[in-house]
């Protein structure tokens, strides 16, 4: 199977990949309208969304003998883990809202971010400029409390596209290092999935990464035992990671704004091809104030 379609994979990546590095606008104009299109049905969701996720504090009583696992080095304990609660009260509903305008198919892919999607439209169309109809979109939720709310997203390797050269048909397609850069310190950055797509059917199908940030309220404890009185949603933070074309080709993002990748939170003993790295929401926002859009919850 791995192999049927290699050669036309080939040729169709490779015609791809010149057209969106000739022609940055399409990529842009596809982030864009995606990004402010999952804004808006989010939006528009809010009160469900609010509603299921706040529905984690009542259930207390069902799982405060057996509390989630701490992350983290050295946890304060002050606060539960709640990534599971933002997965699902908000990534599970994402098919269902985007079903209303896209056609979406849930594609096998065996990494990538917590959801990912083929959405197909006549919209997509027009955002490419009649390129291709398709789009490959992921979004990773990234929930955080008060004690982490950074200006700024933290991406695995395989949450950000690279550019994707493709040289021989044989050899599949690899993306060349980047680099997280800091003020003190930097880091190589193997970012491993592809800025484009290209599906046995033929279907065009570039990269738009989402990183999604649900930002939750820690209330004060006032029950004996319990680290806090609940952890409702505050707000939630929308930013796109610009597609590796454009991080690395044209604009070429990553020249133009040092820092934009910076050092992750990783230790020196992890495998250096899986550390991860910090995505600046202020040079995004630099790039372009759709980027990062912030959708405020009403409390209680």
């Amino acid at each position: 199977m791995i192999n049927i379609h290699r050669q036309n994979q080939f040729n169709i990546y490779n015609s791809a990949r010149n057209h969106f590095i000739a022609n940055p606008s399409s990529l842009i104009e596809l982030e864009k309208f995606l990004t402010n299109y999952l804004v808006s049905i989010i939006t528009a969701n809010i009160v469900e969304i609010k509603q299921d996720y706040n529905e984690a504090s009542y259930l207390y009583p069902f799982w405060e003998n057996y509390p989630p696992e701490d992350r983290g080095r050295q946890p304060i304990k002050d606060q539960y883990p709640w990534i599971e609660v933002g997965e699902h009260a908000i990534g599970s509903k994402l098919p269902r809202l985007l079903d209303s305008v896209f056609r979406v198919r849930d594609t096998g892919l065996p990494t990538g971010s917590d959801q990912r999607f083929v959405l197909t439209d006549d919209a997509i169309a027009t955002a490419t400029g009649g390129f291709t109809n398709s789009v490959w979109f992921f979004v990773d939720i990234k929930s955080v409390g008060p004690r982490d709310d950074q200006h700024h997203t933290v991406m695995s390797h395989n949450q950000v596209s690279g550019d994707g050269v493709w040289i021989n048909p044989v050899d599949g397609v690899r993306n060349t290092i980047l680099q997280a850069t800091g003020a003190r310190a930097s880091h190589d950055f193997h970012a491993s999935l592809p800025p484009v797509f290209v599906l046995s059917d033929g279907t065009i199908a570039p990269l738009v990464m989402i990183a999604l940030k649900p930002v939750y309220r820690m209330l004060q404890p006032n029950v004996v035992g319990a680290r806090n009185d609940g952890q409702p949603l505050e707000r939630i933070d929308i930013a796109c990671i610009p597609n590796g074309l454009l991080l690395t080709q044209q604009p070429n993002y990553l020249g133009a704004y040092n820092g934009l990748l910076f050092p992750g939170k990783d230790d020196k003993s992890k495998d250096p091809r899986k550390l991860r790295a910090r995505v600046s929401f202020e040079l995004l926002k630099n790039i372009a104030p759709w980027r990062v859009q912030t959708i405020q919850v009403p409390f209680p």
